[in-house]
C-alpha cells in the first residue's frame, strides 16, 4: 500500500484525511489542489469506503480523467474506475438516461449544442414570421438558458411579472412564447439542451422523492472541484444530495472566480458556512507555482475585494524578477514591445516559444499581438477560435451518428437528409416540417407512418423512404459494431469521403483529413475503455462516444501536440488552470481591464479584479504587464489610462520602466525593434544597450515657439523638425493613418515620445 501522507504539506494532509462531515478546501492558485484531491479519494479508498460511493464532481471531463489516472496509480485500478468521477453534466446526463422516463424522454435523448439550439429558435422564429433583428436567435437563447440556470420553467417565466416587464421594455414580449415552443420541439425531437440537464436533474429529484432518496444513499461521499464556478441549479442539487449524510467535500478558490458571466455564484462559496455551520475550513496557502515577487503581488491585487474568504498565499520559491511594465504610445506598439520582449528572452535564455503566453481581456486585442509576432518571424497559437467538433464536416458526420441514435433528433436530420445530396429539396423538406408541425410530431414518425403532404409525387416519397431504409440499416448495425467499425461504415457508405475529395484545394485536403482525425479520435476514445471487472479494452458502442463529445467543453475541443512550439496567445478566461514560465498581460487600462461594462457596481468591478488575479497567478518566473495610451477602439481612435489594477500592485514590486522614446535594432541579424522601452532590454545578458537615433543641435531644439502657424498636416514628412505649444520642438518618427485618423509618432526633444492626432495637435513645421 502506498504511503499517500509522504508527499503532502501539513494542509493537504488534514485535506486528504478529514473524509467526514462538511469540508471547504480553499486552495491558492497553485497550491497543489488537484493533488489532494486525487489523494483524498485514493485514501477513502484505502480506508475501506465503496468506491461506488464516491461522487466526484468537476468541471472538465480532461480534469476528470487526469484525476481518475492518477489516482489508478495509488489505488486498486479497478476501485478507481468504480469512483463516479466527471463533470457535473456528464454525471447527471448519465443519472437522467437510468430515469428518463420519469421525466418524459427516453434514454437515447440527444444532447443540443449551441448551434443545434440557435438553428431551432432560428426555425421557430421562421414559422412565427418574426423578424430576427428583434429577435437575435443568439439573444433569445441566451434569455431561456438564463431562465433554466436559474431553474425557471416556461411558465415559471410567463408568469413572473418582472421578467415580463423587462422583455416588453426591451421589445421583445414573445420571448415566453419562444421559450415554450423552444422546449415543446426539443421534447419532441427526444433532445435536452445543455441547461436542461442541470435543469431536469433538479426536476428528477424535486419531483420524485424516491430517487431522491435513491441516489442520496447511493452517494456517501460527495467532492466538488472549483466549486467558486457552481451556478443556482449546480448548487441546489449537490446540496439535495448530500443533505442525507453532508459528507460533502467542496475545493475551490474564491479569488479565482470568474464566471459570472455563464451563471457562476460566487455567493455558493462564500456562503457555504451558512449552509454548513459545523464545517471544517482548511486552507492551502503554499504556492508551489511561482516566485514570491508573483505571489506578493497577486495578493496585493487580491487584498482590494471586499468578497473573499481571507487567506495569505505564500510560496518557498526564490524571490524571482520584478514584475516588468511596458508603457507604449498605441496597441500597435504595444504589440511591438512585446514581441521584441518575447524575442530577446528567447534568444538570450535560450527558451523555446512555448514558454510564452500573451493573455488579454478580450479577443479583439490578438490583433496588434499576431501582426508583432509575424514581424518578428515568431510561431503563435491563439485559443479559442473555430474548434475541431465546430467544423462543417465533422458536425454533418456527427448529425448522421445522432440520428442512427435518435432518428426524432430533427436539428441532425434536417442537416442530413440531403447531404450528400439525394435529390430531396429544401421545398420539400419545408412541407414535412409543416405535416410535422401539423400533427405535432417529427419528420421521422411521419415517414415512418407513411404520413407525407398529399401532392407529394412517388418519386419525392421514394427519396425521403430510401433515406430511413438506410438509417435503418445503419440503426441495425449497433448491435453487432463497435463505435470505429459503425462510425467507419456510415462514412463510405453515405459517400461524404467521396464528396469532400471532389475539392482538391488545400481546404478540401483539409476536410478529408478533419473526418479521418474523427475516425482516430473514435479509435482512440474505443482504446481508453477498460471492462471495470477484468481490466481488459472493452466494447464501446457509438452512444458512448457520442455522449462523450455531446459533453466536451470548450477549452477540450483543441488538441495539443506536444511536439508543437508555438506562443500561446488567449483570453485570460481561456487560461485559468493553465500556466507558463513567461506572462505578458497586454492592455492593462482603464475601460478595457477593467471593462467599461464592469464599473457600475462593486461586485463586477471585484469579479474583473479576480480576472486580473488569475492572470498574474498564470505567470511562473517572469510577469510582464503593457499598456497604451492609445487604442483603436470600434474603428475610432481613443486617449487610454493605465488600469487602476497596475496602481495596486505594491511598486516595490514593479520594475520601473521608461516610456518607449527611441528607434532601436537587434544585434541579432539586423532585425528593426520599432521604438521600445528600456524594459525590453533590462537584466538579460550579452545585450547591447540601444541608442537614440535622433539627436538635434541645440539651437534647434530651442527654436522659439513663438510666430510659428499650425503646418497643413498633409505637409508633414518623416524626419522633420516640428513645434508643439506644450511639448516644444521634436522630430516627427513615423505617420500613419488618413484623413481625420491621421497621427504622427513625435520624438519631443524635453518630453519624449508622443503619438499626436494631427487634427488636433497643431504642430508647426521649423523652418
Amino acid at each position: 500500500m502506498i504511503d499517500l501522507m509522504k508527499d503532502l504539506n501539513e494542509p493537504q494532509r488534514e485535506a486528504v484525511t478529514t473524509i467526514e462531515g462538511p469540508v471547504m478546501v480553499i486552495a491558492g492558485a497553485g497550491s497543489g489542489k488537484t493533488r489532494a484531491l486525487t489523494y483524498r479519494v485514493a485514501y477513502m479508498i484505502q480506508e475501506g469506503i465503496d468506491p461506488f460511493s464516491i461522487m466526484a464532481l468537476t468541471f472538465t471531463n480532461k480534469a476528470a480523467r487526469e484525476m481518475k489516472e492518477r489516482i489508478m496509480q495509488l489505488v486498486n485500478a479497478s476501485d478507481a474506475r468504480n469512483v463516479w468521477m466527471g463533470t457535473f453534466h456528464s454525471i447527471f446526463a448519465r443519472i437522467l438516461r437510468i430515469e428518463a422516463e420519469k421525466i418524459g424522454f427516453t434514454a437515447n435523448f440527444s444532447i443540443y449544442d449551441t448551434d443545434d439550439s440557435k438553428a431551432l429558435i432560428t426555425q421557430i422564429l421562421k414559422d412565427l414570421s418574426l423578424d430576427t433583428k428583434v429577435y437575435p436567435a443568439k439573444q433569445v437563447l441566451s434569455r431561456i438558458s438564463a431562465a433554466k440556470s436559474s431553474l425557471y420553467s416556461p411558465e415559471d417565466y410567463a408568469n413572473d411579472p418582472e421578467i415580463q416587464e423587462t422583455d416588453r421594455k426591451s421589445n421583445k414580449p414573445l420571448i415566453a412564447q419562444l421559450f415554450k415552443l423552444y422546449n415543446e420541439r426539443l421534447h419532441r425531437a427526444n433532445a435536452m439542451d445543455f441547461d436542461d440537464i442541470l435543469y431536469f436533474t433538479n426536476v428528477l429529484l424535486r419531483d420524485n422523492p424516491d430517487v431522491l432518496y435513491k441516489y442520496q444513499n447511493h452517494f456517501k461521499f460527495i467532492l466538488v472541484d472549483e466549486y467558486q464556478d457552481t451556478n443556482f441549479a449546480q448548487y441546489l442539487i449537490v446540496k439535495r444530495i448530500a443533505a442525507l449524510f453532508e459528507n460533502l467535500c467542496v475545493v475551490g478558490d474564491d479569488a479565482q472566480s470568474i464566471y459570472a458571466f455563464r451563471g457562476a455564484n460566487i455567493q455558493n462559496i462564500l456562503n457555504f458556512k451558512n449552509d454548513y455551520p459545523d464545517y471544517k475550513l482548511i486552507r492551502l496557502e503554499q504556492n508551489y507555482r511561482s516566485t514570491q515577487n508573483i505571489v506578493n503581488a497577486s495578493n496585493a491585487v487580491i487584498a482590494h475585494n471586499k468578497d473573499q474568504i481571507k487567506k495569505k498565499v505564500w510560496s518557498d520559491k526564490e524571490k524571482g524578477e520584478l514584475i516588468g511594465l511596458l508603457h507604449a504610445n498605441s496597441d500597435t506598439e504595444e504589440g511591438t514591445m512585446v514581441a521584441n520582449s518575447i524575442f530577446q528572452y528567447k534568444m538570450n535564455r535560450h527558451l523555446p516559444n512555448k514558454s510564452f503566453a500573451i493573455l488579454y481581456r478580450t479577443n479583439a486585442q490578438s490583433r496588434s499581438m499576431e501582426e508583432a509576432l509575424r514581424k518578428q518571424n515568431i510561431p503563435y497559437k491563439i485559443y479559442g477560435g473555430l474548434s475541431f467538433y465546430d467544423r462543417k464536416e465533422i458536425k454533418d458526420l456527427l448529425a448522421y451518428f445522432r440520428v442512427v441514435i435518435n432518428p426524432e433528433d430533427e436539428q441532425a436530420l434536417l442537416r442530413i437528409i440531403n447531404y450528400p445530396a439525394r435529390g430531396i429539396g429544401k421545398t420539400s423538406i419545408e412541407r414535412m416540417m409543416v405535416v410535422a408541425n401539423e400533427h405535432r410530431t417529427s419528420i421521422w414518425k411521419c415517414m415512418e407512418s407513411n404520413v407525407f403532404p398529399q401532392d407529394f409525387n412517388m418519386g419525392t416519397v421514394n427519396k425521403f423512404r430510401d433515406f430511413m431504409v438506410m438509417i435503418k440499416s445503419f440503426q441495425s448495425l449497433q448491435a453487432k459494431m463497435n463505435a470505429f467499425e459503425l462510425a467507419k461504415h456510415i462514412t463510405n457508405t453515405i459517400g461524404l469521403i467521396k464528396v469532400l475529395k471532389e475539392d482538391d484545394s488545400p481546404e478540401g485536403v483539409s476536410r478529408v483529413e478533419n473526418v479521418e482525425e474523427l475516425l482516430n479520435a473514435i479509435m482512440e476514445f474505443s482504446d481508453r475503455q477498460v471492462d471495470e471487472t477484468t481490466g481488459e479494452t472493452a466494447r464501446v458502442d457509438l452512444v458512448q462516444f457520442m455522449e462523450d463529445v455531446a459533453l466536451l467543453t470548450d477549452s477540450e475541443m483543441k488538441k495539443d501536440d506536444p511536439n508543437e512550439d508555438h506562443v500561446s496567445l488567449m483570453t485570460i478566461h481561456s487560461a485559468k488552470g493553465l500556466e507558463f514560465p513567461y506572462v505578458y498581460v497586454v492592455g492593462m487600462e482603464e475601460n478595457l481591464f477593467p471593462g467599461i461594462l464592469s464599473l457600475s457596481t462593486r461586485e463586477e468591478l471585484e469579479e474583473e479584479r479576480r480576472l486580473f488575479y488569475v492572470a498574474i497567478t498564470r505567470a511562473m518566473t517572469k510577469l510582464t504587464l503593457s499598456y497604451a495610451e492609445m487604442r483603436y477602439r470600434y474603428g475610432n481612435l481613443t486617449l487610454s489610462e493605465r488600469s487602476r489594477f497596475v496602481d495596486e500592485i505594491d511598486p516595490s514590486l514593479i520594475e520601473q520602466t521608461q516610456k518607449a522614446s527611441f528607434r532601436g535594432t537587434s544585434s541579432m541579424g539586423g532585425r528593426p525593434f520599432g521604438r521600445f522601452s528600456e524594459h525590453g532590454f533590462r537584466n538579460l545578458p550579452n545585450t547591447p544597450s540601444p541608442k537614440p537615433t535622433v539627436s538635434q543641435p541645440a539651437s534647434q531644439s530651442a527654436a522659439p515657439q513663438q510666430n510659428l502657424e499650425p503646418s497643413n498636416p498633409d505637409l508633414l514628412q518623416e524626419g522633420m523638425r516640428v513645434m508643439h505649444a506644450k511639448f516644444g520642438a521634436g522630430t516627427v518618427l513615423s505617420i500613419e493613418g488618413a484623413g481625420a485618423n491621421k497621427k504622427a509618432s513625435v520624438h519631443f526633444d524635453t518630453a519624449g515620445v508622443k503619438m499626436l492626432m494631427l487634427k488636433f495637435a497643431r504642430l508647426a513645421i521649423i523652418k
